[in-house]
């Protein structure tokens, strides 16, 4: 099953880290978050990757072209321009196609114009924003189980601020610092079915989470599976820097 991972947002909050590279190359730890998230799906034995690539997608391109020079030692000789390579990098065999979809394409657009690629009859899909410790064989066992055509992955969000409970005297009841809400919202982390593609279009304001997947879900097509452990996305500076500091600890959920 090849996995899909959006990499053409233009990072707009992140302007601190984005104004020189696309968002999905901010790092953690010395790497992209882009190595990270595909990072998740190899430990689970999924290494076809297609990135969908807009903004700054030369920068995504050139990582790879350079991967393996950038993650072993080499030789070279400089009469014939040979190089040697001493080792092979653990990620070796990835595979991974990079195809620009465009600089404003929304991200229904980019899954469309990358649909010749896609040569599975089932297919994964996630944004190039967001690190979780989701167990990738329950997920797919999960949509497989639902006979939907698609499935996106839930989380429940703990609320920006504290919320307090009162009585009708103005007595608190409760105190809760940013509980965490009884809703769900999607995180991506999607698995579809091959049909899924001829519910997008390449005009470039097909945006996947509007009428595509609100029509796969109104005629009960679309399912959500349950994620109760780590998710983070990186929307902002304070985010990079939350999970910067988590690596730094040693206590990085997606990595276990």
């Amino acid at each position: 099953m090849q996995v899909l991972v959006l990499c053409g947002g233009k990072g707009t909050r992140l302007r601190e880290e984005t104004e020189f590279k696309p968002k999905p190359m901010v790092e953690i730890g010395g790497r992209p978050i882009l190595w990270h998230i595909m990072s998740r799906y190899a430990k689970y034995g999924y290494h076809d990757f297609i990135l969908p690539l807009g903004y700054k997608g030369e920068v995504i391109k050139q990582y790879f072209y350079d991967y393996r020079m950038r993650n072993t030692d080499f030789s070279v000789n400089l009469a014939s321009g040979d190089v040697t390579y001493h080792s092979t990098p653990s990620s070796a065999d990835w595979n991974v196609t990079l195809a620009d979809t465009g600089q404003e394409t929304l991200k229904g657009a980019r899954i469309r114009r990358v649909s010749r690629y896609i040569t599975s009859d089932r297919f994964m899909v996630t944004y190039g924003d967001g690190v979780a410790d989701i167990d990738i064989e329950k997920l797919v066992a999960f949509h497989k189980k639902s006979g939907k055509i698609g499935t996106f992955t839930g989380v429940r969000m703990p609320s920006r601020f504290g919320a307090v409970q009162i009585d009708d005297s103005g007595n608190i009841l409760s105190w809760q610092e940013k509980p965490v809400l009884n809703e769900y919202i999607n995180c991506g982390f999607f698995v579809f079915e091959r049909e899924f593609l001829d519910y997008l279009s390449e005009d470039e304001s097909c945006d996947l989470e509007k009428e595509p997947l609100e029509r796969l879900a109104a005629e009960g097509q679309l399912a959500m599976y349950r994620h109760e452990g780590f998710w983070q996305c990186m929307d902002t500076l304070r985010d990079a820097m939350l999970l910067n500091g988590m690596w730094t600890k040693g206590n990085a959920p997606w990595t276990k």
